[in-house]
């Protein structure tokens, strides 16, 4: 429950300090008087955003305090056990400053805390329900939010947004894997091996490019290159007596017969020697080349051929012959990289089918449990609507399928349908409530769904709106009633409610020093009488508002 309230230089209010107490507690004041101030720290409180402008004129800064214990609460105490945040003692203080520059700072427990850690440990501690909350009724993804927390189905909508997450994920990664689907890849890979087929059977390699081009010339001077060979051939060691190698013999035969006189001379006919030896190998190497059967015109064709063939495709890819074999490796390259995306295309396929079928499994399951809470919410809201002056009130929630699978809500969307009139069928609460039946509508759906098990605070910003008469005093009981279970702070105009509560605090505002300061007082009974009295209207007190006064508050009190 909330202890303690805490706030300086906010708003209108320069200090003030309020304890609450258990049950159901009622905040009135004239209009303008700064109750709404207090529902603002709460929010504050609760990780809202901060607003610079609510920093009171000449301060430098905001601060908000909120004492809550929470002995009752294991769950909120294990998480700021793991957080590093708790007590020993089971209470919790959050304080939260807002600068007039701008920014803020907020902190559990004396220690510092984020903004979201506020929110994270406020959604199981503090409900608030703002003043215009009954128009949030008309938005169809307020309605199913409702009809999750009047179910509890927090667990079994977990599953479902997680399973969604993984869809989600999936489904966006294969949009970016996919620019083009499947067999459009397919049709690509296909194609590029087809290149890469007709490159590898060619070999254009840079070697082998080189050697066909050699190859080619060779062959295509094949005349004379017998020619020249021949030629040399004879020259070297032909049948003619002035042949190299006959000269070289017999130069290196005289040079024998001399060196026997002047032995410096043995090694030039050593040299000569060693010449006509190579001479001989040269003379050998060209009658074989003469007889060699690459020299043959055929093998000139299949040269020919093949180098046409390379030029073809070097043409037809836009790119020099020497510049084929990079092509072929970019091929092979481009071919790997589509191949793993396809690869991670088809793995993409299987893991999004078992997305798919674990979200419809877990959407099922939600959906069974939705039918279940709207049998519910459906007779709790109906009785309340009976209470509440609106006798044979019809309250439905309809079930509409989402088109495709996926969402993180689940498998449907639903719709309030109310009937206000008894035989009037009902159709959606968006079309046919009008204001006053729209608050009423709101308190019911309200208080119907804070029955249930949930946060221990519930804040409600003049909830009653709208209402008023034998109404507002069943709104009174209502609030009474659901305070036993609950801690209630509702902010109220209507003297109905307000002599239902356990507690009633009043705000006021005066000027001081030619400001205005509003003030927070926790009335006695004489104070709630004398409230109670001004709400019931009248510039002045007169014993009949005050007798008036006393039964009013008889009759709140007597609720149990």
């Amino acid at each position: 429950m909330l202890r303690r309230l805490s706030i300086r230089d906010l708003a209108i209010i320069d200090q003030l300090e309020v304890e609450l107490s258990e049950g159901f507690t009622v905040l009135s004041g004239e209009t303008g008087a700064g109750k709404s101030i207090i529902i603002d720290a709460l929010e504050l409180l609760s990780g809202s955003r901060a607003d610079a402008t609510l920093v009171r004129p000449g301060s430098d800064r905001t601060e908000v305090s909120a004492e809550f214990d929470l002995s009752a609460m294991p769950q909120l105490r294990d998480w700021l056990a793991d957080e590093e945040l708790n007590e020993d003692d089971g209470s919790c203080l959050l304080r939260r400053t807002v600068r007039a520059e701008g920014g803020s700072r907020a902190w559990i427990n004396g220690r510092p805390a984020s903004a979201q850690q506020l929110r994270s440990l406020t959604e199981g501690l503090l409900e608030i329900h703002g003043q215009h909350e009954h128009q949030a009724l008309l938005d169809r993804e307020h309605q199913l939010q409702l009809l999750d927390a009047y179910g509890q189905l927090d667990l079994t909508v977990t599953p479902v947004r997680e399973a969604a997450a993984q869809l989600a994920e999936l489904r966006s990664e294969r949009r970016q894997q996919a620019s083009r689907d499947s067999e459009a890849l397919r049709l690509e890979l296909a194609d590029l091996q087809t290149q890469i087929d007709a490159l590898e059977q060619l070999q254009p390699t840079p070697e082998r490019i080189e050697a066909l081009d050699q190859e080619q010339r060779r062959l295509s001077h094949r005349e004379s290159l017998l020619g020249g060979l021949a030629d040399v051939g004879q020259w070297l060691d032909g049948d003619e007596t002035g042949t190299v190698r006959r000269q070289l013999l017999r130069a290196e035969q005289e040079l024998r017969r001399l060196a026997e006189l002047d032995a410096t001379l043995a090694p030039l006919a050593a040299a000569l020697e060693e010449a006509r030896i190579a001479v001989e190998e040269v003379a050998r190497d060209t009658g074989a080349r003469l007889e060699d059967d690459e020299l043959d015109p055929a093998r000139l064709a299949e040269v020919e051929q093949a180098l046409s063939a390379l030029h073809a495709l070097a043409r037809r890819h836009r790119v020099l012959l020497s510049d084929l074999p990079g092509l072929l490796q970019s091929l092979q390259t481009q071919v790997q990289t589509l191949t793993g995306r396809l690869d991670r295309l088809t793995r993409l396929d299987e893991l999004e089918a078992t997305a798919v079928q674990r979200w419809r499994t877990a959407a099922t399951a939600l959906s069974q449990a939705r039918q279940q809470a709207a049998a519910g919410l459906s007779k709790a809201v109906e009785t309340l609507l009976d209470e509440l002056g609106m006798a044979g009130g019809r309250f439905q929630v309809q079930f509409d399928a989402r088109a495709e699978d996926g969402s993180a809500t689940g498998a449907e969307q639903v719709e309030f349908l109310v009937s206000s009139n008894a035989g009037m069928p009902p159709r959606p609460m968006r079309k046919v409530a009008s204001g006053g039946e729209l608050a009423r509508l709101s308190l019911a759906i309200k208080v119907a769904t804070a029955s249930v098990e949930g946060v221990p605070v519930l804040v409600f910003d003049e909830v009653d709106s709208g209402i008023g008469g034998p109404t507002a005093e069943i709104v009174g009981r209502l609030l009474r009633t659901l305070g036993k279970r609950r801690q209630v702070l509702s902010v109220t105009h209507l003297p109905q409610v307000a002599a239902c509560a356990h507690q009633h605090l009043r705000a006021s505002k005066q000027v001081r020093d030619g400001q205005t300061v509003a003030t927070l007082d926790a009335l006695d009974s004489h104070g709630r009488r004398s409230e109670v009295a001004r709400m019931l209207g009248g510039v002045e007190q007169t014993d009949q508002s005050l007798a008036h006064a006393d039964e009013m508050l008889q009759r709140g009190q007597r609720v149990r």
